[in-house]
């Protein structure tokens, strides 16, 4: 099967879609961006081309009568425990760079034995924190499960020898990074058939006895021996000039917001795209060609940086912020627009005694008031407004935007897709699938919404890894 891929590297994290001839969307990836752009580049696409073959696995068990309706829970922990068997192999490769680092940097005084001490304790406890992360929608990039899991595994083992574990936890922050820019060999097939066999030993079908078992060993089978030739790469995003595609394989994030928004809702007339690093506004015409755009300066306010930001002021996740600023009886207002000005309002308004929620809804308000100023001076809001990008996930900027669209425009149709985090990589594969086919664009009037914005039918998208 001949596919083609888009590659998003953003400012926080790198997305990767996958699109076949006909233009449907096949899989869909996920991962941190690294401090080594090619390996974020590659995880993602490898995600997408992995997520790609459960979307094969899907359709086939639902053609043959096994809808994800009816088996939602047996396909969602197919998805988790093949995840699990990457997080393993992840956490080997970890090992083996606390080994190295500990071979180097001996003054970090980590006593012998305790390395092989926590990693024992670890993989003891991995399906149960791994399971635990995943099924509470926490991150599940590999450093941040790993992260807290060596934490506490160290403080283990350091009280049970009597020793210090801060040795332990800098051995950490130093391995990590050199162990997440390994480019892994995460073969499908063996992991595709591994995570079978635990599922369906965990759903009372040991050794694949049932119709069912049966079915889904067999589709499982195909789907890794499925051939995906990628036959073309478009790279966008913040850090699109540090991949390693030509030239000519580089499109701007605003064309690519543009073309995937469109893509999906084609009556999309004005975006909003609020990414990690920056905003923008963006109208399209008709065939989803940009006719105009505005976006900010290199300061962080109103982006995913300044929510990250608030949160750490905060000591909170990221995706919590949102649903307590929902929780607000009043919307404090925030006269500083600046991030690091924004902080030092956020301590002082906390020593005065206001509530989180209610300075939170005031952060999120003036998140959605500068973007407006930018909508503003790019023309406006327009029938229809499609809201895209990793902040799109935040309820209590969707909440904000909604009202200041009906507020200032009307009552005018407002998209949120739950991939939004997607739009610019579905762009991105979208202009390599017409660089590859060597296709102008569609001629107005032509555009047909996109049914298959689900990866498949029960198939989770966008695995993180």
């Amino acid at each position: 099967m001949d596919v083609y891929v888009g590659i998003d590297l953003g400012s926080t994290t790198s997305k990767a879609v996958v699109v076949s001839e006909e233009r449907r969307v096949l899989g869909r990836g996920l991962t941190n961006t690294r401090s080594n752009y090619k390996v974020a580049s590659d995880i993602a696409r490898e995600e997408a081309l992995h997520n790609a073959r459960f979307s094969h696995l899907c359709d086939e068990m639902e053609a043959r009568g096994y809808p994800a309706a009816r088996h939602a829970a047996v396909y969602s922990d197919l998805d988790l425990n093949f995840r699990f068997e990457g997080y393993l192999l992840r956490l080997n490769a970890l090992e083996q760079e606390c080994e190295r680092t500990l071979k180097a940097s001996p003054e970090l005084g980590v006593a012998p034995g305790a390395v092989p001490e926590v990693f024992a304790l670890l993989r003891k406890e991995a399906y149960r924190t791994f399971d635990a992360q995943a099924r509470n929608d926490s991150s599940k990039f590999f450093r941040d499960v790993a992260g807290s899991a060596f934490a506490d595994a160290a403080e283990t083992v350091a009280t049970r020898r009597g020793e210090p574990s801060e040795p332990l936890v800098s051995l950490y922050d130093r391995s990590i990074v050199p162990a997440e820019n390994r480019m892994l060999d995460l073969p499908f097939g063996e992991f595709l058939a591994s995570a079978c066999e635990r599922t369906l030993a965990a759903h009372g079908e040991e050794n694949g006895s049932s119709g069912f078992g049966r079915a889904l060993t067999a589709a499982a089978g195909r789907a890794s021996a499925l051939p995906l030739e990628v036959r073309g790469m478009v790279g966008t995003g913040y850090g699109r000039q540090l991949l390693p595609f030509p030239e000519e394989m580089i499109r701007s994030e605003i064309l690519c917001h543009g073309l995937g928004a469109h893509r999906v809702f084609p009556k999309t007339r004005t975006i909003l795209d609020i990414g990690g690093q920056d905003t923008k506004a963006i109208q399209v015409d008709g065939d989803g060609v940009v006719t105009s755009f505005h976006m900010n300066d290199r300061c962080a306010a109103g982006c995913g940086r300044y929510l990250g930001y608030i949160a750490d002021e905060l000591s909170m996740s990221v995706k919590d912020l949102g649903p307590l600023a929902c929780k607000a009886d009043k919307t404090i207002r925030i006269s500083s627009t600046c991030t690091v000005f924004a902080g030092a309002e956020l301590r002082d308004l906390l020593n005065l005694g206001e509530e989180r929620s209610n300075i939170l809804a005031g952060l999120h308000r003036a998140i959605v008031l500068r973007a407006f100023s930018l909508l503003a001076r790019s023309g406006g809001v327009r029938d229809q407004f499609t809201f895209t990008g990793g902040v799109a996930r935040n309820v209590a900027v969707v909440q904000y935007t909604r009202e200041m669209v009906r507020k200032n425009y009307g009552e005018l149709a407002m998209n949120v897709h739950h991939d939004s985090i997607f739009m610019g990589a579905l762009g991105a594969a979208l202009f390599a699938l017409r660089a590859g086919r060597g296709e102008a664009p569609p001629p107005p009037g032509t555009a047909e919404p996109d049914k298959s914005a689900a990866c498949g039918p029960g198939c989770p998208a966008g695995r993180e890894s």
